[in-house]
């Protein structure tokens, strides 16, 4: 009886690892943005150019999907060379001294049929807080270029940049302190 139970015990242990599916991010279709008002008369938006990202889930809706992302700082772009360099200097992403933006997610809530709310850790500026945003599943298709399964996703959220001691020397009449996210992802079946 005890080597039945085992067994069983053995067998769930099993297919809970081996269902466990790994999505990473397919560069050429995977962006991250923000928006941030300049002088709160106008928006100024920009990306990151250098990110990975992997989704591990066993659920096909992704509703157990776990999220780990990781940023290149000194990738931050938007279009503006000067702004650019200044972005990544002490001032501002420091990126020398912080050469990573982190993402770990810790819970995700379904809201509505492949609406989640998607909470984790953020570490920005040597700083980590809680955050959560609104997740967006759109679907599962098979690639026709690499006949693998590609799953997007469009995440969206507002986080404030004096919860991470991010330029205090900009005050609010120069940066607002609200930072709007946006990223849209495929994300390739990686197993």
């Amino acid at each position: 009886m005890k080597k039945t139970i085992l067994l069983m015990a053995a067998a769930l242990f099993s297919f809970g690892v081996f269902a466990q599916t790994t999505w990473t991010n397919d560069k050429m279709h995977s962006k991250i943005g923000f928006t941030i008002t300049h002088l709160m008369v106008s928006d100024v938006d920009g990306i990151f150019k250098d990110f990975t990202c992997t989704i591990v889930a066993s659920k096909p809706d992704f509703s157990d999907a776990k999220f780990q992302l990781t940023v290149n700082t000194a990738s931050v772009n938007t279009d503006v060379d000067y702004r650019d360099n200044d972005l990544k200097g002490a001032n501002y992403f420091d990126a020398a001294k912080f050469p990573t933006m982190t993402f770990a997610s810790t819970s995700i809530t379904p809201v509505s049929t492949n609406h989640y709310k998607l909470s984790g850790d953020l570490t920005l500026h040597g700083v980590t807080k809680p955050v959560t945003m609104d997740l967006w599943y759109r679907g599962t298709v098979t690639n026709p270029m690499s006949k693998k399964d590609d799953a997007g996703f469009k995440l969206t959220g507002v986080i404030k940049r004096s919860d991470f001691a991010f330029a205090p020397q900009a005050g609010s009449a120069m940066l607002s302190d609200e930072v709007t996210i946006t990223a849209n992802g495929e994300f390739a079946k990686a197993n």
